[in-house]
């Protein structure tokens, strides 16, 4: 059952002092910064934040977030993942020390949904209506979020009349390029990463028997040429493959080769992870605290998630499942600290696709617009 509120509108908190980050932001993310809040400020019906992997987003909310605390506004962070959520959560909440925060997701511990400052899954949406003032929707042009109407349906229900909504995305999709373009959708960009650093462009490597191993459930063989001559062997591995039974399958036999190699000596060193996967959230935490060395994943963790040192190899990286957004989103996941800037991309195919020239001439294109030398 839905039931809606009659009665009299909510009073939130005014906070005189909400925000408790003690970190700064840089000069490009300043700009952002203050013209997220003078969207919110002047109740900007929508604004499109376009930032490269790793731009620092999140931060460049922080003073937005704190301009409509102090307002005694109600803020929403929505994202189509439940792993970003999980990972927002505690990021916002030593951000915000003073602020009531809850998150929900399929199987988040809080139900109640009724905190001032709101982290939540797209899907949570359809609880809500004329319930923020503030909507901040990340990565609009992800699946599920992208490709089904009710979800942007809930976000507009969710938001009150007189509110503003903030757009947050490194690979906005045609449609919202097109809106850029004839001025119908007041955007930023910002086109370097915190650290100053270009993004890591991704090497193609052909693989004449990718299909043959793969379905023998075999890495394809450069994979393991390209693995002992890494530029930093100390790096942790995200194996990006296009199907669930894939990730599954190929754990025992890369363990068994790259234990010859010996790159990796125990087991519980290698995990796979996929949407479906129960102990999924525990195996994210792990491989963010280094327990586990490789990490095999379908493209559930294309986006969202931050590990501050690793390199990136994708399996059959011309499968229809890896489009041009999927594949820019993937290559972000490396160079993400400012300790370890450079992480090293593959994509491991058996015959170049649209998608992966497009995806790297785009990664370029960011590099160059960002003042680093094609």
């Amino acid at each position: 059952m839905l039931y809606y509120w009659t009665g009299p509108e909510s009073q939130w908190t005014k906070h005189d002092d909400p925000c408790s980050w003690q970190g700064e932001l840089t000069s490009v993310q300043q700009k952002a910064a203050e013209r997220i809040v003078a969207a919110i400020q002047t109740i900007e019906q929508e604004l499109l934040v376009w930032a490269v992997c790793g731009a620092g987003k999140t931060e460049m909310l922080f003073p937005g977030i704190t301009d409509a605390l102090k307002h005694g506004k109600r803020i929403c962070i929505a994202t189509p993942r439940a792993d970003v959520v999980q990972e927002l959560l505690p990021r916002l909440q030593r951000a915000f020390t003073k602020v009531s925060i809850q998150a929900l997701y399929g199987g988040s511990n809080d139900k109640q949904g009724t905190a001032q400052l709101m982290i939540a899954t797209t899907h949570q949406l359809l609880r809500y209506q004329a319930a923020f003032d503030v909507m901040i929707i990340d990565e609009i042009d992800a699946f599920p979020y992208h490709a089904d109407e009710s979800l942007s349906f809930a976000a507009r229900r969710a938001k009150k009349n007189q509110s503003t909504t903030i757009y947050l995305t490194a690979t906005p999709r045609k449609q919202h390029k097109a809106l850029i373009n004839r001025k119908k959708l007041p955007h930023v960009f910002v086109p370097v990463r915190f650290h100053g650093q270009p993004l890591p462009v991704p090497r193609k490597k052909m693989c004449f028997g990718l299909k043959r191993d793969l379905h023998k459930n075999f890495p394809p063989s450069p994979f393991f040429k390209w693995m002992n001559s890494r530029q930093n062997p100390d790096r942790q591995l995200l194996i990006f493959v296009p199907t669930i039974s894939l990730a599954e399958k190929l754990k025992d036999n890369v363990f068994k080769i790259l234990q010859q190699e010996g790159q990796i000596h125990s087991k519980e060193k290698l995990q796979y992870v996929h949407a479906a996967d129960p102990d999924r959230e525990n195996k994210v935490q792990d491989f963010r605290e280094r327990k586990i060395s490789v990490l095999i994943t379908t493209t559930i963790l294309e986006r969202g998630v931050t590990f501050p040192s690793v390199d990136v190899a994708v399996f059959d990286a011309g499968h229809e499942v890896f489009d041009e957004a999927a594949l820019v989103q993937i290559a972000g996941r490396a160079g993400r600290s400012p300790d370890d800037p450079t992480g090293e991309v593959m994509f491991f195919h058996d015959g170049k696709t649209e998608n992966m020239v497009q995806a790297i001439e785009s990664i370029k294109s960011m590099n160059k617009r960002g003042g680093f030398a094609r």
